[in-house]
C-alpha cells in the first residue's frame, strides 16, 4: 500500500486497491436479430486517487480505475472502460463514474453495507439524478436508458453484475455483464 493510501481514509474502497484478474465472464450483448453471449477474461486496475474537496463542504475520496476485457474466442480486446470509483464518508454515498470510448460516460449513485468477509455496494441511473451522457451517434442508434451495477467483495472475491437498459435495433435490450475476479 502506498504511503498516499495510508494517509486516505477509503473507507469501504479501500480492498479494491491493486490488481484484480477474472476469467468467468459472460457479456450478453445484443445483435440485430438475437442475443449475443461472449465468455471473457479481463483485469481492473484500482489505484489510489486521494481526496478531494468539492465547494468547501463536500469530501470524497476516489480510486481511478481501468479495466481491459478481452473475448475469449479471439483473444481481442472488446471492452476498455476508465473511471472513478468515489466515497463520501458524511453521507456514505458511493459513485461510480465511468467512460467507455463508444462515446458514453455514466455517473451512477448509491451506497453499501457489510456482510460476512466483505461488503456489497449497488450504484444505479435511477434516482434523484441520473447521469449519462452520450455522443449523437450513440444516443441515435443505442442509447443508454439507465445503468445499474452490484459490486461484491468476499472473501478475497470481487464478484460483479452489471445492467445496461439499451434502446437500439428498434428494441429495449438488457445488455448484462458479470464475472468473478481476484486479486493478483
Amino acid at each position: 500500500m502506498s504511503e498516499e493510501a495510508a494517509a486516505v481514509d477509503y473507507g469501504p474502497l479501500q480492498d479494491l486497491i491493486g490488481t484484480w484478474y477474472g476469467d468467468k465472464g459472460v457479456d450478453i450483448a445484443p445483435e440485430p436479430d438475437e442475443t449475443e453471449r461472449n465468455p471473457y477474461f479481463e483485469t481492473i486496475v484500482f489505484s489510489e486517487a486521494g481526496d478531494v474537496e468539492n465547494a468547501e463542504s463536500e469530501t470524497l475520496v476516489a480510486l481511478h480505475y481501468h479495466q481491459i476485457v478481452t473475448r475469449k474466442s479471439t483473444g481481442l480486446v472488446f471492452h476498455n472502460q476508465t473511471g472513478y470509483w468515489m466515497w463520501n464518508a458524511e453521507t456514505d454515498m458511493i459513485m461510480h463514474s465511468l467512460t467507455i470510448p463508444r462515446g458514453v460516460c455514466v455517473l451512477a449513485c448509491g451506497g453499501w453495507k457489510s456482510q460476512e468477509g466483505g461488503w456489497v455496494i449497488d450504484v444505479s441511473t435511477e434516482g434523484d439524478f441520473p447521469a449519462i451522457a452520450e455522443s449523437v451517434f450513440m444516443n441515435q442508434k443505442a442509447r443508454t436508458k439507465s445503468f445499474s451495477m452490484q459490486l461484491q467483495l468476499a472473501n478475497g472475491e470481487l464478484s460483479y453484475r452489471m445492467s445496461t437498459m439499451l434502446d437500439i435495433y428498434g428494441r429495449e435490450f438488457d445488455h448484462k455483464d458479470m464475472n468473478r475476479l481476484y486479486k493478483r
